[in-house]
């Protein structure tokens, strides 16, 4: 079989999707889907726009503490719907929800601002897209899983490497028929450089409302290098990499083989080698294993020094008995054990199928196939009424293993997961960690209070 009959045929019939970009749930003269966008930054205007390129919606609302950000975002809307509408704009999400009651709500802000809006978009009827990790804090992830579940919602979470073509190719060519053979170890890593320094402290500027940007979090003053792309160098508002790149390899492992909960969560790592006057505060090294037992998961984060594999510096090695396994966002290669032959394959380039992603210019060409079928996945999950492929309890799993390395890290030793109880096991320092102390009068969801 050729590899672009395996992708039509072999992927997306192994994960139940519609035709690959087949416009399915564009056409016809149905209403459009009421869609609404909370968090305009990068990646939030980027899932929006690729949700338009796979069904008939109608932007009916967006979100952005930053006043200029989300102006910006209505016209870049306004010439990309068919109504060409420029949809109302809003500072505060939950007025945004209670005036105009989307169908489907998009979560695209930072990291610590993923939980309250989507237990609200929740309760206000939405179906949502979250971006991941799903939370900042473990506690936040179960209110999350029972707020869906209490109001009977589909919940996507944006891990797309699970709708991602040759990821899923390599899965079913190697994996699924046994090439691989058994695993019993992956290494999981990213070797990309670290943030760079930050400017001084400053004051926001009068488009920003930064008290709405903290929000619930720890306070931290305004810096200029902060918003809108390099808040993820703070520890206020990230799990750092590993809430960020490694969730993502993890979940796409899990995925693969099949995995839940690990029996056991250790981290070692901090920063090592940043300058100590630097305002980043999130760890610059960090070695991370999610016990299995019969398979072990390493995260290996160096964020310094040279890279071993140029052509992998950010990605997943799977170790079987009968070869090894390579996956990255741009490609995978399986080299066979003995005198097999290798095999290498790139990531799908749809962007002759789909020009106005080069419009776009902040769109991953890489990452926007898996995007469409993501949504596609999301789409059609909601309308058969089952769970999608991401759906909000395995994004939980993947975002709280994370969260604990750190956990791990920072306390100095390894923890046993409960996961029917959803505690540490015999660690009460630990389990009072599982969810921040909110700010002000913010109050943290619980899955009791949800």
């Amino acid at each position: 079989m050729h590899r672009r009959d395996f992708l039509k045929t072999g992927v997306s019939g192994a994960v139940g999707w519609s035709a690959l970009a087949s416009g399915v749930f564009a056409a016809g003269n149905e209403e459009p889907l009421r869609v609404a966008l909370i968090g305009c930054g990068w990646y939030g205007k980027t899932d929006l726009l690729h949700l338009n390129q796979v069904a008939k919606i109608e932007v009916v609302g967006l979100c952005d503490v930053d006043q200029q950000m989300v102006e910006q975002a209505a016209e870049l809307v306004s010439q990309r719907q068919p109504s060409k509408k420029k949809p109302p704009t809003y500072g505060d999400y939950r007025k945004l929800l209670s005036e105009q009651r989307p169908e489907i709500a998009i979560i695209g802000t930072p990291d610590h601002w993923h939980c309250l809006p989507m237990v609200e978009a929740c309760k206000a009827g939405a179906d949502v897209y979250v971006q991941k990790p799903i939370s900042y804090d473990v506690v936040e992830g179960q209110a999350m899983v029972a707020a869906a579940r209490k109001y009977k919602r589909t919940v996507q979470v944006g891990l797309q490497r699970r709708s991602t073509p040759h990821l899923l190719e390599a899965r079913d060519r190697f994996l699924r028929t046994g090439k691989l053979g058994k695993v019993a170890f992956v290494d999981i890593h990213s070797y990309y450089g670290g943030p760079g320094d930050f400017p001084p402290d400053g004051k926001p500027p009068e488009h920003l409302d930064w008290d709405m940007y903290v929000g619930p979090a720890e306070w931290r003053e305004y810096n200029p290098g902060i918003h809108p792309r390099r808040w993820r160098s703070f520890r206020e508002f990230s799990n750092g990499q590993t809430g960020d790149l490694c969730v993502h390899f993890f979940d796409t492992v899990r995925y693969h083989l099949e995995l839940g909960w690990p029996k056991r969560i250790s981290a070692s790592g901090g920063i090592l080698m940043r300058d100590p006057k630097s305002r980043v505060n999130t760890h610059d090294t960090q070695t991370a294993l999610f016990d299995y037992g019969d398979v072990q998961v390493v995260w290996t984060q160096r964020n310094w020094g040279r890279n071993p594999d140029p052509d992998y510096p950010w990605g997943a090695t799977l170790y079987g008995d009968q070869g090894t396994l390579k996956l990255s966002i741009h490609s995978y290669d399986f080299i066979p054990r003995g005198n097999g032959e290798p095999v290498h394959a790139k990531f799908l380039d749809e962007r002759d199928k789909f020009p106005e992603d080069l419009q776009h210019k902040e769109t991953e060409i890489f990452a926007a196939p898996a995007t469409r079928r993501h949504m596609e996945n999301f789409l059609a999950a909601r309308q058969n009424g089952d769970r999608p492929v991401a759906d909000i309890e395995e994004g939980h799993i993947s975002s709280a293993c994370c969260i604990m390395a750190n956990l791990s890290m920072e306390l100095g030793r390894s923890f046993e997961w409960d996961a029917e109880k959803g505690r540490i096991v015999n660690d009460d320092e630990a389990n009072e960690r599982l969810a921040r102390k909110y700010r002000d009068d913010w109050e943290h969801p619980t899955p009791d209070n949800v």
